[in-house]
């Protein structure tokens, strides 16, 4: 069986050319299911079935183990056998349409309209506070990803339209509305560039060295501008980005339109906004209503 898990590795590192590590976690998922089956006296990969698999899975599963390591444990197998069918060692893929267990979403952490307010608030005229208002203004007034803000050019705003034209994720482009407030923004950190002498680079967003600022310089930026706001938590690029979802799902309802604002491919991923609005509606009904309300003692 060892023999077998080798040359299987050995396969995917020389034919598959895949990372480091993803070959690392291959190997370990394999030989924690190796051990496994040792442990229940099988010696041969071929006398694995369907329902030892779902054993083993509700095993680690019992562990601890989360839902995306279970799939990407799940994923071993399979392409494990795969390579014992191709070398014609076993016949059958005990693994295949075995299901990991669903992994929980995680709701993203927002901020308040009021948080926002207070955070967004600028309290210094320096090169670098323009700048980054401006930054954190756009962020939050178009839903853009920290991928989507870095990439952006100076032809990429139109103040006079009041439009954003960004290139996200399978570089599909979009227009976006910019907000009264971002434009503002924007249009004082145009003038302090302009004075910068970055004359060739077309980047909106430069560093103090006159080149695109990097998505690491926009994070620290915007946690030391937190910090400095006083804000209660840990702020970064993306809780910008899910305020802006869920405000504009809080008062339109509109979950089709927040898809397209975010540029979500699929819907599915734009529903994770309705809990968080759910949460919000949840508060207000709780101290709204009157037969809602928690009795004392």
């Amino acid at each position: 069986m060892q023999q077998q898990l080798t040359a299987f590795l050995d396969a995917i590192r020389t034919e598959r050319q895949l990372s480091r590590h993803t070959h690392d976690g291959y190997q370990r998922d394999l030989t924690r299911f190796h051990a496994w089956l040792q442990q229940r006296d099988l010696n041969h990969w071929c006398d694995v079935d369907s329902s030892l698999v779902r054993q083993y899975i509700a095993a680690i599963h019992r562990k601890g183990l989360q839902g995306r390591s279970i799939q990407r444990a799940l994923s071993a197998i399979r392409s494990f056998y795969h390579f014992l069918i191709r070398e014609q060692q076993c016949e059958n893929n005990p693994a295949l349409d075995i299901p990991a267990p669903k992994t929980q979403k995680k709701l993203p952490k927002t901020l308040d309209v009021d948080q926002l307010g207070q955070l967004l608030e600028s309290t210094d005229d320096g090169w670098h506070q323009i700048r980054d208002q401006a930054m954190f203004e756009l962020i939050y007034s178009s839903g853009l990803r920290l991928s989507e803000l870095v990439a952006l050019e100076l032809d990429s705003i139109d103040r006079q339209a009041a439009m954003v034209r960004v290139v996200g994720k399978g570089n599909k482009q979009r227009d976006l509305p910019v907000g009264r407030k971002a434009l503002d923004a924007l249009a004082q950190w145009l003038k302090v560039r302009s004075s910068c002498g970055v004359a060739e680079e077309r980047a909106l967003f430069v560093s103090q060295r006159g080149e695109r600022i990097s998505h690491r310089s926009v994070q620290l930026r915007l946690k030391q501008w937190a910090i400095a706001h006083g804000s209660p938590t840990h702020v970064h690029p993306h809780m910008l980005r899910h305020s802006f979802a869920s405000h504009i799902l809080e008062s339109s309802g509109d979950l089709r339109a927040v898809q397209e604002l975010l540029g979500h491919a699929d819907i599915s991923t734009t529903q994770i906004y309705t809990h968080l609005d759910f949460q919000h509606l949840a508060k207000v009904y709780d101290q709204a209503h009157p037969r809602a309300k928690k009795g004392k003692g």
